[in-house]
């Protein structure tokens, strides 16, 4: 009965950490995480969830976890930048503008899979040229989706949230340990 973390993702590790769990194995999948013509940020952050959970090893007693974290600005999915240029491109477009962060969580032990969409609304203030040119050269950016990190440098740029802040870092606390224990993972355990 291992528990496995489908991700590479040192936050969602972090994350995990503060519910009490250390995962016996770390086995991120690889699976593609091209978007589908027209497919919308909800759906593709649901889909490529359920995608990384299916793909990953593991054993029929085994508890499996896999995330994704999708910013999305209106029907615009802002995946991780593939470049500085393209970082600087995502975050004009989130300057001045309110958008959405997208955490789905799934779990897995056998054939039984529960999975929670969780949706949080950020605001970005409006971003000086100044600004992104010293927020890129942080390299902060590098494999974030939308080119910024809550938790990191560009928490500057954010004044307001409405959601879970564990969600939009990658991995809302709550919702997690709702699933853990709903597909029977004892993250609770009596105290004698």
């Amino acid at each position: 009965m291992a528990f496995i973390l489908g991700s590479g993702s040192p936050r969602r590790l972090d994350l995990l950490a503060q519910l009490g769990v250390q995962p016996d194995a770390i086995r991120a999948p690889d699976i593609d995480e091209t978007p589908l013509r027209g497919e919308l940020p909800a759906p593709y952050c649901n889909r490529i969830t359920r995608a990384k959970v299916q793909a990953v090893q593991a054993d029929s007693g085994d508890f499996t976890l896999c995330a994704d974290t999708t910013v999305a600005l209106g029907r615009r999915i802002l995946g991780k930048p593939d470049d500085a240029g393209q970082a600087a491109e995502f975050l004009h477009a989130l300057s001045g503008r309110r958008h959405r962060v997208i955490t789905s969580v799934a779990v897995r032990r056998g054939d039984r899979v529960l999975q929670r969409d969780v949706v949080s609304q950020v605001k970005v203030k409006r971003l000086s040229d100044v600004e992104i040119n010293a927020y890129l050269a942080t390299g902060d950016w590098h494999g974030k989706a939308g080119a910024y990190a809550i938790q990191g440098p560009a928490g500057a740029f954010i004044p307001w949230i409405s959601g879970s802040f564990t969600g939009i870092v990658g991995l809302p606390l709550s919702e997690t340990a709702a699933l853990l224990q709903g597909i029977g993972y004892p993250l609770y355990r009596e105290v004698p």
